[in-house]
């Protein structure tokens, strides 16, 4: 049972709601999958295999090597890429996708409508804005379905801040709202950091306008104000690799992979 699977599971029981539908989603978005290939990939060019369906055509992603594997019969050219990267350069194309047909309890086909969905979900980002916040205080019980969201979000955020606080706040002017504060992040990664937000409190199906987000340094005394009243979500320690490897083609968001 792979988190895919569980998510397709709890999408489909009787009873299942909104929110379960936006988990599977969220969680399609942030897998890594295998994409298969006409051909072998060069550089960042790939060359989806795609099947002409009787409803359109559609390519296909795996979860696992071995459930590709198994669909194929044997080796088969293949790219891995993040769901998200998938979907975006899909977006548009009129084409559909094709997830662990065949071989998985999550096989299932999503038409190319799902697919600018979810493409126009992860596009949208975040807008800037200046506020002088006078107060914080905790921020009260959140719904475990932002706190499990968040938590998903920032296990893959490893390294790119030492913690994050949830806290209420109110702001110069009368204003109320919550605030999720990076202490210490890295500067490359703060326009990630803040789309990860927007994503869980997006995905998780909960009705709440909005969170700010806010990136402090350690010493500053307003993050020790944050810390002694927030709520903490601490990111994992991420290892520091011995040596640098190739970057698979659409790991680098600036040099999104060709589909030809």
């Amino acid at each position: 049972m792979t988190p895919l699977d569980a998510a397709h599971a709890a999408m489909e029981r009787d009873g299942a709601e909104e929110a379960d539908r936006l988990r599977f989603f969220d969680c399609l978005a942030d897998g890594e999958f295998f994409l298969l290939l006409e051909e072998e990939a060069v550089g960042t060019d790939l060359k989806p295999r795609i099947f002409p369906l009787e409803d359109g055509p559609v390519v296909l992603v795996f979860d696992l090597e071995e459930r590709m594997a198994e669909f194929t019969g044997g080796i088969a050219p293949y790219a891995a890429l993040p769901g998200r990267v998938i979907a975006q350069v899909l977006a548009g194309q009129g084409v559909g996708l094709g997830v662990n047909l065949g071989v998985a309890p999550s096989q299932m086909m999503l038409p190319p409508e799902a697919l600018d969905w979810l493409s126009g979900m992860l596009d949208d980002d975040p807008e800037e804005m200046e506020a002088r916040p006078v107060g914080f205080h905790a921020p009260g019980v959140l719904p475990d379905r932002l706190v499990d969201a968040v938590l998903g979000k920032l296990a893959r955020a490893g390294g790119l801040a030492a913690a994050a606080f949830a806290v209420g706040v109110r702001y110069e002017g009368g204003a109320t709202g919550h605030l999720m504060a990076f202490i210490d992040a890295a500067p490359e990664a703060e326009a990630a950091l803040a789309r990860a937000i927007r994503e869980a409190l997006a995905f998780s199906g909960v009705e709440a306008g909005m969170i700010d987000v806010v990136f402090l340094k350690g010493d500053d005394p307003v993050a020790g104000q944050v810390a002694r009243v927030g709520q903490r979500f601490d990111l994992p320690v991420q290892p520091r690799p011995e040596r640098q490897a190739p970057a698979a083609p659409g790991s680098d968001p600036q040099r999104p992979p060709k589909l030809r």
